[in-house]
């Protein structure tokens, strides 16, 4: 005869639902945190938009609001990653990659606009930022193999290159628009650069190869805006193509 209470112990579940529990208050957590990376992501790419027009010896004024917003940016960023450094990384990665990436992206862009004056020395415009540089504005660890935290990892920022490249494609049409016939070719050279590195990897990541391969036509777009500018005579000591 089958005892009274059963033959499974109901502390099973109330086990699990404590797990149940403990999950869903670090997703919420994380949640949080991430909501508000996204309104200072929007709010940085909103400032950082102006550049596309503001006369380059104008900008400096954006740039130092754009740092001075990815700061908070920053503080968010540690807050995250204190809270997820407690849990398996790829268990939770998801819910904040996408945000991960647009920080990046922005401190990229900022770097490449001359800001960024932490690890950009020169401050000078057209410098790329490394992974390395980018961990060490956001204070945290990139691409571990042998922990498992809080990182960034090499495709967030790749993606984030990506991201850069199609911006700058943009710019490339916005300075011309400014009378700044100098800085498409800046940004040609700079972009066929990132698109021959970009060549050598052999990328297993298949949403980031589907994006990779948008690169050639941004590569594209900005050729023929040089083109274009040499058949008119506005690139000095540029001769059109035979």
């Amino acid at each position: 005869m089958a005892s009274s209470s059963g033959m499974v112990d109901p502390r099973i579940f109330e086990h699990l639902q404590t797990k149940i529990d403990e999950d869903a208050e670090v997703r919420d957590q994380i949640r949080a945190i991430t909501q508000t990376l996204e309104r200072q992501g929007r709010k940085t790419q909103s400032i950082l938009s102006r550049a596309h027009s503001t006369p380059v010896a104008q900008l400096n004024p954006v740039i130092e609001v754009a740092e001075a917003v990815i700061k908070d940016e920053v503080e968010s960023i540690t807050k995250l990653a204190a809270v997820a450094s407690n849990s398996p990384y790829y268990k939770y990665n998801g819910l904040w990659s996408r945000d991960v990436q647009n920080v990046v992206f922005s401190i990229l862009f900022c770097g490449w606009l001359g800001g960024m004056g932490t690890v950009n020395k020169s401050a000078e415009p057209g410098k790329l930022l490394t992974i390395e540089e980018v961990g060490e504005i956001l204070n945290v660890p990139v691409n571990l193999k042998d922990q498992d935290a809080f990182h960034i990892t090499i495709e967030e920022y790749l993606q984030a290159l990506i991201s850069l490249i199609e911006e700058l494609a943009r710019l490339a049409i916005n300075s011309v628009t400014l009378g700044d016939y100098q800085r498409p070719l800046q940004i040609s050279q700079f972009v066929k650069d990132l698109h021959a590195g970009f060549q050598i990897l052999n990328l297993k990541n298949d949403s980031l190869r589907r994006r990779s391969d948008s690169i050639k036509y941004n590569v594209k777009k900005i050729e023929d805006i040089v083109y274009d500018l040499s058949l008119r005579n506005l690139l000095p000591n540029v001769r059109p193509a035979a």
